[in-house]
């Protein structure tokens, strides 16, 4: 009887969510058996995918004044434009469009804000010393937004594609990247469902759409050690939840936790996970420490496993890439591993934590002076007059070299 009363209910849910599919989509629903995969694979092939050939550009009358470098807040001031693509489920992606900048207009009832159906990246172009425009690894931020979008029943897309119209805003953009080294194009690719309904079902329209803004470093304090609060009572992500994703849903719930941080003089939460304090992420970044194995000395570097429950970070896999090459070579160990507080609270009484990081494209690399757990802080390495440990300065320099074009390297994409 409970199951029976489950499926009326998703199938009534179901039919909801057709309802408000224009007609011809219907129709396209009706040619499709319900039960057959290989027939809805088929129908979706069919759709169109994202075309920038199609691409009209209407340009703002009214440009903005732009904002001197050392005046840049975080995610304030935005550029003159934004790209938009549209998707329905019985056409498939429609023509894109540049525009000004401008608000969206979206019913009361649409998806988005009643379930969250939204995901959204963080990337950045850089100009180099000959003003060149690049683009950091913009292949691993498409193919991260297609996992987000696939876990919510968002649609798919080229990313290819995309990546081809975000190179054409760039340029169109390009006055608003600040040439001084430490600041970049912040670029914002947002996707959406966009059907306007209160059934709960996979959308029948949805907006992929872009904004920038110009940035400068992502802490107030620049380069500079932050201090964390260990957090065990209130849990970022969990098994088979959707903590792996770059989702809007992930980040609100942290907030309180990071205002209760601040008040306590810490500038971000360390998120724990289970009776272990197993280490997660910091903030909203991935985590790594540096450190020497008890017995051996052996220097190693520890970052949490992908397991589901840590985002795939694209600086993050950029410094294992580049640690593993490099550090390596020097005798390194570079480890995805699950490691406790206690873990890094031992090593620190032993003398034998030498740094910890987080890593992300806002911040890129911020160095960690201490962490707060249980009543105590601890010590991760740095000395009263440094804000940065050796491997966390050298990374976020090798880093720095391939955004801002100083050495020449496949994931530096020219625009």
């Amino acid at each position: 009887m409970v199951r029976r009363r489950a499926l009326q209910g998703a199938r009534s849910c179901l039919i909801a969510a057709r309802a408000e599919i224009s007609p011809l989509s219907r129709t396209n629903w009706q040619r499709i058996r319900a039960y057959s995969i290989q027939s809805q694979e088929e129908a979706i092939a069919k759709l169109l995918d994202i075309n920038p050939d199609a691409l009209s550009i209407t340009k703002t009358t009214t440009p903005k004044a732009l904002v001197p470098p050392e005046e840049l807040v975080f995610g304030r001031t935005f550029t003159d434009h934004m790209l938009s693509v549209e998707w329905t489920a019985s056409q498939g992606w429609l023509p894109p469009r540049i525009t000004p900048y401008q608000n969206l207009s979206l019913d009361p009832a649409t998806c988005v804000f009643h379930y969250a159906f939204e995901a959204f990246e963080g990337m950045k172009a850089y100009k180099t010393t000959d003003n060149e425009l690049r683009l950091f690894r913009p292949d691993r931020n498409m193919h991260r937004l297609n996992r987000s979008a696939q876990r919510i029943a968002l649609p798919a897309f080229d990313g290819k594609a995309f990546t081809d119209l975000l190179s054409r805003f760039v340029k169109l953009e390009e006055r608003f990247i600040p040439a001084t080294r430490g600041y970049s194009l912040y670029l914002r690719p947002t996707l959406i469902g966009t059907q306007r309904t209160l059934g709960v079902g996979p959308p029948g329209s949805a907006l992929l759409f872009l904004i920038a803004c110009p940035v400068g470093p992502y802490y107030p304090t620049g380069f500079r050690a932050v201090s964390l609060a260990a957090t065990s009572t209130a849990v970022r992500a969990w098994p088979g939840g959707v903590g792996d994703r770059k989702l809007g849903a992930n980040y609100a719930p942290g907030i309180v936790p990071q205002l209760e941080a601040a008040k306590r003089g810490y500038h971000q939460n360390l998120w724990l996970f289970g009776p272990e304090d197993v280490v997660t992420e910091v903030g909203t970044m991935n985590f790594f420490v540096c450190l020497k194995e008890r017995g051996t000395g052996r220097k190693v570097m520890w970052t949490a496993p992908l397991d589901g429950t840590i985002l795939e970070g694209v600086t993050r896999e950029s410094v294992l890439e580049l640690a593993r090459e490099r550090l390596g070579a020097e005798g390194w160990r570079v480890e995805e591993r699950n490691f406790t507080m206690r873990e890094l609270a031992e090593a620190a009484d032993e003398g034998r934590l030498l740094e910890a990081f987080g890593t992300g494209t806002a911040a890129v690399v911020s160095p960690v002076r201490k962490i707060n757990w249980r009543g105590r802080d601890v010590d991760c390495g740095l000395k009263a007059d440094e804000e940065a440990g050796a491997v966390t300065a050298r990374i976020k320099s090798w880093i720095d070299e391939i955004q801002y074009g100083d050495v020449e390297h496949k994931w530096s994409v020219k625009v």
